[in-house]
């Protein structure tokens, strides 16, 4: 690091040492010289004095590059932050580019891996992320034997603290692991790196930098032999990856077992791989596509379960064709105890009811024995190709009805018929003409084809039905759990409802069952680590039993929010409070330290007896000392009453007050300024209910705001009016206003939002403005000046006595806000008043 800031700096970039630890190292020491070292901060803690980097000095600095180490360093309690990374987040938010360093044995990733390697817990630790997000990364490496010659050199530690190192913590074996451990972190961040720049690029072919096992699972049993068989290829280079996948049919509907690829896939996460399910109609395609987009060089797959007749007569099967097409990714075909013995039988299929797998074998027989009994009375009206069709007719409605089994019934039972009753020679099985044999061969093979075709169309309808219908109520399931602050709640209710329970009880080990309605336990479905959801009233089909278990993941994920949600809503005042004190520190740091500084060194130097000052040098350093206590005194008057608004202990004296009195000296209390301030209609008002120093408070804090963002040779005016039963105060300026969105943000504390000078002030007069206004009874709200600029009207209930005609007799209609002799004296006037009525405080 500290290489870098040397070759940086002389480059000629702004280079600082924010922080650098040499651990008393003469040669790492040596390093910081020709670099500039920022002054660190001392912080005590528990009885000790420490030092940490200065976080402020180094803003106030600002360089092109600081240098920080450690970076995974917890700072000592009282900073800003709790990490050294949280506080070079900072620094990079400011625009200061970070050199900083971090040791492996950090990376959050790898604590408990290191822990189990050197015996030794890392209890300072870094999130992976916030390394990843680096520009640049650089891997510092040296073998173990040369780390234990510098250890054993002193350059490292102490000469009595060498021999204990090299014997615990030092070993080779625990640095050769610790080496181990950063190539293979930094060679995982280089991948990524990769992969960006070969999708960025549009390069397909594969670049064999790593080994990346890809394996075909089609959820047969074989996937389990498949999966281990490619771990142990890609166990045998070091870094390897494994990626399992299963290529489906784009229609869903011809597919593996579910619970045998989710065994597989936890086979496959158990030894170090990933899962992928990937959606293709043509499998050799998509599976080398997955392939290509992985920068995979080896692929798995499992040999045919076609025996050698089927292969011969389909032809070539998938592993060949994947083979064929492959180029430069090697394809492995395994053999599995299924290899050739035919695919697995399809299980039987349930979805027809009891009553028409009966009926469809009965119709098989009885439809064409009625059909020939019909034929048999018009003999000589049909010709043989008519009757034909017609027993193929019966044969398609008898497959509509009972399936291809019951079909291939009828097709027999309806070739007998026809073969005996309408084929010559009639009321024998044989047949006399070509024609005749050829019709009956093509009648049979037609009436099996279509009978097969209907069944498996009836098939599919059906599945598409069934998965139609899941789709639509995990659709109104995810829709349930957007809606509404109850989501567990309404969950349960709709989980019961679909599936006609009487009962959906969510039993958590953690507090009382949660559900809807009551009755003995029917189903139940684990929801989470510690939770299970107890569903009362009738058994559940398999098929359901799918759909409930997508329920219970549904509510596991509403069910963890409902608990994020509550404790966020817990921590929500202490991070506020957090913001608020962050906030507060953040600008009182700024604010109080000029005022501090400027009347501190005017006070110094009038005590200074080395120093003959003249009387107009005398009376500047007063005048810049009572200015500086001055604001001083503005700045700790707003914090004081900000605090007590946010606590609820605010004091009110409500009196009728005239706004003429107020105004001057609210005027008077400001700093001097060329904008000139125009009064209007303030003695023809009636006076309000209101505590006078308060109200003094947010017109001197509206006025300096005004003044603030009015432009050059533009004034400020306030003015008054009455409107029922209620006074409105004006303060308009000419600036350039404040757009809608931001109206409310106005008012936050803290905020400078559109100053123009960001270097003074707290933020918080218009928030103190609004919350002194409000706990008086009144409003304060902005509005758009016409022609441009801002108004902020402060409303506030009118005092039941007569209009106040006395007001500030004899002050101006325009003055200089702060600049006024005549302010001066009414604002003189005034307080001798108040102090005399026993005004406390003000």
């Amino acid at each position: 690091m500290l290489d870098e800031g040397r070759r940086r700096s002389a480059r000629g970039v702004d280079v600082v040492v924010a922080f650098a630890e040499c651990h008393g190292r003469p040669l790492t020491g040596a390093l910081l010289d020709d670099l500039e070292v920022l002054p660190r901060a001392r912080r005590g803690y528990r009885g000790s004095d420490f030092e940490e980097m200065d976080l402020d000095a180094v803003l106030a600095r600002r360089p092109q590059v600081a240098l920080v180490d450690e970076l995974a360093h917890t700072n000592v309690p009282g900073g800003r932050h709790t990490k050294r990374w949280q506080d070079v987040e900072v620094l990079l938010s400011a625009g200061v580019d970070v050199v900083t360093t971090v040791n492996v044995q950090h990376l959050e990733s790898l604590n408990d891996v290191v822990e189990k390697i050197t015996g030794v817990p890392q209890r300072e630790t870094i999130p992976d992320e916030v390394v990843r997000r680096a520009d640049q990364i650089e891997l510092v490496d040296m073998p173990a034997e040369a780390i234990r010659r510098r250890m054993a050199h002193g350059n490292i530690y102490a000469p009595d603290k060498v021999d204990a190192a090299l014997s615990h913590y030092f070993r080779v074996g625990n640095l050769t692991a610790l080496r181990e451990l950063a190539l293979l972190w930094v060679a995982g961040r280089v991948d990524e790196a990769l992969r960006r720049y070969r999708f960025e690029h549009g390069i397909g072919r594969v670049w064999e930098t790593r080994e990346r096992v890809v394996v075909a699972l089609t959820g047969g049993p074989e996937g389990d032999t498949l999966i281990r068989r490619a771990a142990r290829i890609a166990d045998r280079s070091a870094g390897g990856d494994l990626l399992a996948v299963h290529i489906a049919r784009s229609d869903g509907l011809a597919g593996a077992s579910p619970a045998a690829l989710a065994r597989q896939r936890e086979l496959a996460e158990s030894l170090g791989g990933t899962y992928h399910s990937v959606i293709g109609d043509h499998v050799p395609s998509a599976l080398l596509d997955f392939a290509r987009a992985a920068n995979a060089t080896q692929l798995v797959m499992g040999t045919s379960r076609r025996g050698r007749l089927l292969r011969f007569l389909t032809g070539s099967g998938v592993g060949e064709t994947t083979t064929e097409l492959s180029g430069d990714i090697d394809v492995h075909i395994v053999t599995h105890e299924r290899a050739g013995r035919g695919r697995l039988p399809p299980a039987p299929s349930s979805s027809l009811p009891l009553s028409r797998k009966v009926a469809g074998p009965v119709a098989g027989f009885v439809l064409p024995v009625l059909l020939t009994l019909l034929l048999s009375h018009d003999r000589g009206d049909l010709n043989l190709t008519s009757e034909a069709l017609l027993f193929l007719f019966t044969v398609v409605g008898v497959a509509c009805i009972g399936g291809v089994v019951s079909a291939l019934l009828a097709s027999v039972t309806a070739s007998l018929l026809l073969n005996y009753y309408f084929i010559a020679p009639i009321g024998r099985f044989t047949i006399n003409e070509f024609n005749n044999a050829l019709a009956l061969a093509v009648f049979s093979l037609v009436a099996v084809t279509v009978a097969a075709v209907v069944d498996r169309s009836l098939r599919w309808s059906r599945r598409a039905a069934n998965a139609t219908a899941e789709a639509e109520t995990l659709s109104a399931l995810a829709g349930n759990i957007l809606r509404g602050d109850q989501a567990v709640a309404a969950l349960l209710e709709h989980t019961r409802e679909t599936f006609g329970m009487e009962s959906a009880t969510l039993v958590d080990s953690g507090g009382p069952p949660r559900g809807a309605g009551e009755d003995p336990p029917a189903e139940t479905v684990a929801v989470g680590a510690d939770s299970v959801l107890v569903l009362r009233g009738r058994q559940l089909a398999a098929s359901e039993r799918r759909v409930l278990t997508a329920f219970a993941a549904h509510v596991t994920a509403a069910l963890e929010r409902a608990r994020l949600a509550e404790a966020a809503a817990e921590i929500e005042p202490v991070r506020a409070a957090d913001r608020m004190r962050t906030a507060l520190l953040a600008a009182v740091s700024h604010d109080l330290r000029t005022p501090l500084a400027s009347g501190w060194a005017a006070v110094s130097s009038l005590r200074s007896r080395d120093v003959e000052f003249s009387d107009e040098d005398r009376d500047e350093l007063l005048a810049t000392a009572d200015e500086s206590l001055g604001r001083l005194k503005r700045l700790i008057d707003n914090l004081l009453d900000m605090s007590r608004l946010q606590a609820g202990a605010l004091t009110l004296r409500l009196e009728p007050t005239a706004f003429a009195d107020i105004l001057p000296i609210a005027l008077d209390g400001l700093p001097a300024t060329t904008v000139p301030v125009t009064t209007q209609g303030l003695e023809t008002v009636p006076d309000i209910r209101a505590d006078p120093p308060l109200l003094e408070r947010v017109v001197a804090n509206l006025v300096a705001n005004a003044l603030r963002h009015s432009p050059p040779g533009k004034g400020v005016l306030v003015s008054a009016s009455a409107l029922g039963d209620r006074v409105e105060l004006r303060v308009v300026d000419r600036g350039r206003g404040l757009a809608p969105q931001d109206r409310d943000r106005v008012f936050q504390p803290f905020q400078r939002l559109g100053d123009t000078d960001n270097s003074t002030g707290l933020g918080l007069g218009l928030a103190l403005s609004r919350g002194l206004t409000e706990a008086m009874g009144g409003t304060l709200t902005p509005e758009d000046t016409p022609g441009g600029g801002l108004s902020m009207v402060v409303s506030l209930p009118a005092a039941t006595a007569l209009p106040h005609g006395g007001g500030a007799t004899g002050y101006p209609r325009t003055a200089e806000a702060g600049a006024s002799p005549h302010a001066a004296e009414a604002g003189a006037s005034r307080r001798t008043g108040e102090e005399a009525a026993g005004c406390d405080g003000y």
